[in-house]
């Protein structure tokens, strides 16, 4: 029986018995929502990633859109279909009431973990990385999206540092008016735009400007402003200070590029790139230069 198949008949039968069903193989990598397992299905004895939400902070995030019809992370996770994104297989519920998500096992390194190694296979790969992430974003927002944890922890590379997808829509909601009030603070501390620290009305730019400080990280081993605690107030500064020229800490970037990335991190989203796929055009002329 494959995965399809499978899952055809869980959803017959209601909740799955994760113990049951999936060898466990790597002990659990614990995030701020869930936890993420390698794991084997007895059944087709293929590799996968299995990722288990915890009851209780989900019900609480999700208490914040109390009375919408609000998709859950699964069934977000698996309406995207793009070569850059994980790929998903299927979302359920455990017998213990939780949610859980199959998906693709990526077996490669964290983009976080290549910034705080300041690893050298980023050396030469770094703008096809940036395109590949900017491809993944766009895709999510085509998609009708707003990510809402864009960072390098979520971008999973290959072994050799030269391809990466997009992971993790726990955060992720739609682009429509009534998930983009202003109060709703989620997101990763450094990454955070300004206008959601301070609680005002976002949309799919607050995206773009976690993109950019991301990629400003990527290519420099820094953030663009003092790194801050871990807490959300880390993030009020964000933009009150012009960031260190990409230069200082790379000097080799193409001009488009570090221009790109700076735009991104405007504080005032009206100032801001406003879309990816004015960020891909950028990235596409400067690959163009190089090749002349």
């Amino acid at each position: 029986m494959g995965l399809s198949s499978f899952f055809k008949s869980v959803l017959e039968s209601g909740k799955v018995d994760i113990a049951k069903r999936f060898e466990i193989l790597r002990e659990a990598v614990s995030g701020t929502m869930s936890d993420f397992h390698q794991a084997r299905d007895r059944n087709t004895d293929q590799i996968i990633g299995l990722k288990i939400l915890d009851k209780k902070k989900t019900e609480q995030l999700e208490m914040r859109f109390r009375g919408l019809d609000k998709p859950t992370e699964g069934e977000i996770a698996l309406s995207m279909n793009h070569p850059r994104i994980v790929t998903t297989h299927h979302s359920g519920i455990t017998t213990k009431g939780e949610q859980f998500i199959v998906m693709e096992f990526l077996d490669g390194p964290g983009l976080n973990s290549l910034i705080i190694g300041r690893d050298e296979r980023l050396q030469g790969n770094r703008l096809t990385l940036m395109r590949q992430a900017a491809e993944a974003l766009q895709a999510v927002h085509e998609a009708g999206y707003i990510h809402r944890d864009v960072c390098p922890r979520n971008f999973v590379c290959s072994k050799d540092v030269t391809s990466l997808k997009l992971i993790d829509f726990g955060l992720s909601v739609p682009a429509s008016k009534e998930f983009t009030q202003p109060g709703i603070r989620t997101g990763t501390p450094s990454y955070m735009a300004p206008e959601v620290v301070r609680r005002k009305h976002t949309d799919q730019r607050l995206d773009i400007f976690a993109f950019g400080v991301s990629m400003y990280e990527m290519f420099t081993f820094e953030l663009p402003w003092q790194r801050g605690s871990s807490d959300g107030l880390a993030a009020m500064s964000h933009g009150q200070t012009a960031p260190t020229p990409i230069e200082k800490h790379y000097p080799n970037i193409h001009p488009i590029i570090s221009q790109a990335i700076i735009n991104c991190i405007e504080a005032d989203p009206q100032n801001r790139m406003s879309s990816m796929k004015n960020l891909l055009t950028a990235i596409s002329a400067a690959n163009s230069e190089e090749a002349d």
